[in-house]
């Protein structure tokens, strides 16, 4: 049988040179408390996690359609559920993570049941309603400060698992090698999320999953399951944002109801770095969350201007630039970092022809 002369790629010049410079960036990354100060450390830490709560919900509304301002349920019980672990059963803190991640899982099952019957903007409010739900629930359990909240214990942060050694290494404080310990959790965290995004969008699901997004009736028509993939993603984005949220109260040492479900904090925040960057794509969070911690870093001592301007900004960039930032960057260089559309190239790459258009 005759070889082909042509092979399905997604890879191209762009991508390859950004991986290398993600790989040098990491490296970077993982080395950066050898030499930065903490308040960098901080900052590095913030803008991973919300990087992190962006990809997810990115994947949620971006790629599946799945349009939810109930996130912070699954950030609040996950972080919950860390506190409870390490206060009530002695579940060490780095442990409570996957522990936070499987209750958000949990959590989800219930939570979709009740959110795939709605559609469109009654999807939106019932996942909202569902949020609230659990942080009246919550605030009833007396174990973990009830309304007011609780801090977690001295003794568990202290001796957490990777704190001594990291004290000892730097020769800092224990605050300090939290903060350090915290960092790197939330990189590898970042990391993970990232890789998992792109690794499933250039998957037959993801394929799937980007058909269901465009035209649900016209995926159905050729096979594609819709419930399924909805379930999968809704899944998956509260596992992960269990996590995250687990991680940042983790990295606070204190919680309340207030604070763990906060609309404004984990969706509101989270939906204007995925607007503003792009909505749709795995680069638009990354330029987002960037753009939003230069703003917030600029603008917090304006007060109730602050979140005037950044809601002003939200909707001129939906009316004049619906594909963010980074879609002005992309139309403009023909740049894409993350490509998941598969083209035909010749074996000798003298040629090559997009079998499959990337919507924008």
């Amino acid at each position: 049988m005759a070889r082909s002369s042509y092979k399905v790629t997604t890879r191209t010049g762009a991508s390859q040179i950004a991986a290398l410079v993600a790989a040098v960036l990491l490296v970077a990354a993982i080395a950066l408390p050898t030499f930065a100060s903490r308040s960098l450390i901080q900052d590095m830490f913030f803008i991973l996690t919300m990087l992190t709560l962006a990809q997810f919900w990115n994947l949620l509304a971006g790629y599946g359609g799945l349009v939810s301002v109930g996130q912070q349920a699954f950030v609040g019980f996950g972080a919950y559920m860390l506190f409870g672990g390490a206060i009530l059963w002695g579940v060490d803190p780095v442990a409570g993570l996957l522990l936070a991640g499987v209750a958000a899982l949990v959590l989800a099952v219930p939570t979709a049941f009740f959110a795939f019957r709605l559609h469109g903007a009654y999807f939106a409010i019932g996942t909202w309603v569902v949020a609230e739900v659990v942080r009246l629930s919550v605030a009833q359990w007396k174990a973990v400060g009830g309304g007011t909240g609780t801090s977690l214990p001295r003794d568990a942060r202290d001796l957490m698992w990777g704190v001594q050694w990291i004290e000892s290494a730097f020769e800092v404080r224990s605050s300090e090698a939290r903060d350090i310990l915290t960092y790197w959790l939330a990189l590898a965290l970042t990391v993970a999320t990232i890789g998992g995004v792109y690794w499933f969008l250039r998957t037959k699901r993801g394929l799937a999953l980007a058909a269901l997004r465009d035209n649900v009736e016209a995926a159905r028509s050729v096979g594609v399951d819709s419930e399924r993939m909805k379930w999968i993603v809704f899944l998956v984005a509260a596992f992960g944002t269990g996590i995250a949220g687990a991680l940042i109260f983790l990295q606070n040492g204190r919680i309340s109801p207030d604070s763990a479900f906060s609309v404004i904090d984990w969706t509101a925040f989270v939906i204007f770095i995925v607007v503003i960057g792009g909505i749709g794509t795995i680069e638009g969070p990354i330029v987002g969350v960037l753009v939003f911690f230069a703003l917030q870093t600029l603008l917090a001592d304006y007060g109730s201007w602050y979140l005037m301007i950044l809601g002003a900004l939200g909707i001129a960039v939906m009316l004049f630039s619906p594909g963010g930032l980074w879609g002005i960057i992309s139309d403009r260089t023909g740049l894409r970092l993350f490509p998941i559309q598969r083209r035909l190239e010749r074996r000798d790459g003298l040629q090559q022809k997009e079998v499959e258009e990337e919507r924008p």
